[in-house]
């Protein structure tokens, strides 16, 4: 059996992150690309790395993660304990791949952590898919900037920025704690460099499943530039099912959340389907059809009923 590496850290009762001190990585990755009909599979040593090609526009392209979180269903697939080695070939047939499919728009650095990287390295890793004429997007996945804030300092800004690609941050944090003036100072690096900040979040009972918790991050993430973008449910990660909600109280959060703060603050929630599905939005439903019957109208005449923050029904008609 291979060895499994679980962190938890500062998302789980606002505790500070525990990170891993590990040897250098070098130009190790572990990469598989996958598509609707092919999987290639590259194996190296200190990375288990997936590389997802989707079939319309994103790439996935997940580093080892020192800091992953405890929650993600990819902590049964990437980090230390392999026994092979990534070489150059392989690297260049993945950026091959990605120029061969003219359909991948947005590449997504993530599941590790691509921040754990060097400057040097993740800069050439940027120049290389900023390169790829029809890749125009390039997002970053990461807790750097909450668990280990002082790597965000002029060397690694400057490996974000590239030429002829956007680059996005999505800064993963679990609880208003955790982003702390360290943390914030190094958001605003990323934010004053022009670099765009979204968030992500997991819904975990007992940290965070909470309205004046959750209104309390959300407001934080948007006074420290950060978008708020995924609230996600809890992953079925084995041995995490104490930290999941059911998606009815995570519905009921949503609501309640609505009420509490302005539209800029709110995240969508959203379920990661098992089986590499995708995401799907799975928040409160607000519209549904309404009758006649009851309502103020002609006899069989429909329209809908909207309920607004508080709870209360409102009809609106179908016609414009």
């Amino acid at each position: 059996m291979k060895p499994r590496i679980l962190v938890l850290g500062a998302g789980f009762g606002g505790l500070e992150l525990t990170t891993l001190l590990a040897e250098s990585l070098g130009d190790s990755l572990d990469i598989t690309l996958i598509d609707k009909s092919d999987t290639f599979t590259f194996g190296f040593s200190k990375l288990d790395v997936m590389f997802h090609a989707t079939p319309v526009e994103t790439v996935r392209f997940p580093y080892k993660n020192f800091v992953k979180p405890g929650v993600c269903f990819r902590r049964e697939t990437v980090g230390p304990g392999k026994d092979t080695a990534l070489s150059e070939a392989a690297y260049r047939d993945a950026l091959d791949y990605i120029r061969g499919h003219t359909e991948i728009w947005e590449v997504i650095l993530t599941g590790g952590d691509p921040l754990m990287l060097s400057p040097r390295r993740l800069s050439e890793i940027m120049a290389d898919l900023a390169s790829i004429d029809h890749v125009r997007i390039v997002r970053i996945h990461t807790r750097v900037p909450v668990a280990a804030p002082a790597r965000i300092d002029e060397d690694m800004v400057e490996a974000l920025r590239v030429d002829g690609a956007t680059t996005w941050i999505a800064v993963h944090a679990n609880h208003p704690r955790e982003l702390s003036g360290a943390a914030r100072a190094a958001c605003t690096r990323l934010a004053v460099a022009g670099i765009p900040l979204v968030s992500q979040t997991v819904l975990l009972r007992g940290v965070n499943d909470d309205a004046a918790v959750l209104e309390a991050l959300m407001r934080a993430f948007v006074e420290n530039r950060i978008k708020p973008y995924y609230l996600h449910h809890g992953d079925l990660a084995p041995g995490t099912a104490h930290l999941r909600t059911t998606i009815a109280e995570g519905q009921e959060l949503m609501r309640r959340l609505r009420g509490r703060v302005s539209g800029l603050c709110q995240p969508e929630y959203v379920l990661d389907i098992p089986g590499g599905h995708g995401k799907a939005p799975i928040g409160p439903h607000y519209l549904s059809q309404a009758s006649s019957q009851g309502c103020e109208r002609s006899p069989g005449e429909t329209g809908y009923r909207i309920v607004d923050y508080c709870g209360d029904v409102h009809l609106y008609p179908q016609k414009p």
